[in-house]
């Protein structure tokens, strides 16, 4: 009895590794596209007279499409279901980069970078309804930062064997590379993953205006996402023009950022149980401020530039995984994948307009000021978030909802 009963354990833990790996790559899929523009900038400024703004509204189109189509992308996922969605996504995913692999100029890049906003839309509401359905609850916690941790693990990809694939078969290579292993993980979605149940209409009355926890977690993850996007878009430049380092050791700050955000959502996200998850966003945010402050200080002091990226990957960056675990904790019956998509739209709204207002201050040189504007809106996250806390701790304990 006990070899059975082991065996069957081990069957169900391959499984639930399965399934953390599938969605982990649902994930850096869904935000390949905007790393890879990253990585292949300067080959798109020389190939397709792509000009330097406009390749930095590659990320505000990116990022601004997917906020607008995130609560309409979380109503689709309740209504269609898991499957449905990572397959959808997926393939819209392989869709999106074989079209920036064709694109002729700017203009059909942008509009490609514009489709590839569906993915990103459905990214979150998609895994978190697959995890409510698939995890138990003890475990969602941890496989909710290992599949968040797949951004990251989607910038890294970008930025090294993608990009040195990209020396041999062009940069259009690299990219239909990745177009067709995305079309390939939509097959995977398809066979691993249980049937969903018959679509079914949206509830009456449903709303896509966050309410309660989901409106306080959205706005968190406004101000949140403003500072994170400003760091991982202008951190290497920074270190290039401020601090003196080349090209490989720039790019590598981007590199540890996405080091420590991986360790950060996983074991936050690990950490984040009920009676203790409230207080983690306000905490990870205000850990966040002293980082950006130090970026500023390395202007005066080199090296703290690499404490800095640690601690912003640490905790800002890991705050987005804890979001998400109080979402699946606190989503109303049945709205699970638009509960997701509402503060996952908080977040990408900050995403797109964290960047422009930090490249004003940028443009003109003044960094130091550009890092004390991060500093201010990551305590305006922390603000957000520990006010939520307080409200939920007089309002009593929560439990678990399904999805």
């Amino acid at each position: 009895m006990g070899e059975r009963t082991a065996t069957v354990k081990a069957a169900q833990a391959a499984e639930g590794g399965r399934l953390t790996a599938l969605l982990t790559s649902a994930m850096a899929f869904s935000m390949l596209q905007l790393f890879l523009l990253g990585a292949f900038g300067l080959r798109l400024v020389d190939e397709l007279g792509v000009s330097p703004t406009v390749l930095g509204l590659t990320t505000t189109i990116g990022f601004g499409t997917a906020a607008v189509l995130s609560p309409v992308g979380g109503r689709m996922v309740d209504r269609a279901g898991p499957r449905r969605s990572l397959v959808v996504l997926l393939l819209v995913s392989a869709a999106a980069l074989a079209l920036i692999g064709a694109a002729p100029g700017p203009g059909f890049l942008l509009a490609a970078v514009a489709l590839g906003g569906l993915p990103q839309a459905l990214a979150n509401p998609a895994t978190n309804k697959a995890i409510l359905a698939a995890v138990p609850p003890a475990r969602r916690g941890s496989v909710t930062g290992m599949k968040q941790s797949g951004v990251q693990l989607g910038a890294f990809a970008a930025g090294l064997p993608l990009a040195a694939f990209a020396g041999c078969v062009g940069w259009r290579g690299a990219v239909w590379t990745a177009a067709a292993a995305a079309a390939l993980a939509a097959l995977w979605a398809r066979r691993a993953l249980p049937a969903d149940p018959p679509a079914k209409a949206a509830a009456p009355g449903a709303s896509l205006v966050p309410r309660g926890a989901i409106a306080w977690l959205a706005v968190f993850s406004l101000f949140l996402g403003c500072g994170i996007a400003s760091v991982n878009t202008y951190v290497a430049l920074f270190g290039a023009q401020k601090l003196g380092m080349g090209p490989t050791a720039a790019a590598a700050l981007v590199a540890v950022l996405g080091v420590s955000g991986i360790a950060g959502r996983v074991g936050w996200s690990k950490a984040a149980g009920p009676g203790r998850a409230e207080w983690l966003p306000g905490a990870l945010a205000a850990g966040a401020v002293p980082a950006a402050c130090l970026l500023a200080a390395a202007l005066y002091a080199r090296p703290l530039v690499w404490v800095a990226v640690v601690a912003v990957g640490a905790f800002a960056v890991s705050g987005n995984a804890v979001s998400m675990v109080l979402v699946m904790q606190r989503a109303a019956p049945g709205r699970a994948g638009q509960d997701s998509a509402l503060v996952a739209a908080g977040f990408f709204a900050g995403f797109a307009v964290g960047p422009p207002l930090f490249g004003l201050l940028a443009q003109a040189g003044r960094y130091g000021p550009g890092w004390l504007l991060v500093a201010a809106e990551f305590t305006a996250a922390a603000a957000v978030a520990t006010a939520w806390a307080v409200r939920e701790r007089r309002l009593g304990p929560r439990t678990e909802t399904p999805a």
